[in-house]
């Protein structure tokens, strides 16, 4: 990667002169990372094969580690990025939560409401009796006149239908 750059102890640039044998111009590890192919090539010019085996080692390794602490960083930052969002989708599933309960209390008291009226319309309509005739309903009314008749009272109660 050009222009990626690790930071390492200056004492380094010495093990890689002596790395490279002492005729070599001295190439601290940033150096030797960060020059292209072509650069390097020009810089092993004149060493012997084990030297420039050595070299080219050197910055593999150290362009490897440069590769695995950008991949620790990736993994990190994805890593707190997938916490964030579940984190965000956890909050959603919560307040869905408590719609859906919220809207279940309403249903059920939209249900007892539904039943209550379907009660209270069968008290009030009966289906015809067998002799073609309506039912006679007991309501509030009768049930009162019929507790009057019994008892002395001036007149008798009469309600409007």
């Amino acid at each position: 990667m050009q222009g990626m750059t690790t930071h390492f102890k200056p004492s380094k640039a010495l093990k890689v002169k002596k790395e490279a044998g002492e005729n070599a111009p001295a190439l601290s590890d940033d150096e030797l990372v960060a020059m292209s192919v072509r650069e390097l090539n020009q810089h092993l010019r004149g060493l012997t094969k084990e030297d420039v085996v050595r070299l080219k080692q050197r910055r593999r390794t150290l362009k490897n580690r440069g590769y695995a602490a950008s991949c620790r960083i990736k993994r990190v930052t994805q890593k707190e990025e997938l916490e964030r969002q579940k984190q965000e989708l956890q909050q959603e599933v919560d307040k869905l939560a408590r719609e859906n309960a919220s809207m279940r209390l309403e249903l059920d008291a939209l249900r007892a409401k539904y039943e209550a009226l379907q009660c209270f319309a069968r008290t009030v309509t009966r289906p015809p009796n067998a002799h073609g005739k309506a039912a006679a309903t007991t309501s509030v009314i009768t049930i009162v006149k019929s507790a009057n008749h019994n008892s002395p009272s001036p007149a008798p109660f009469t309600a409007p239908s």
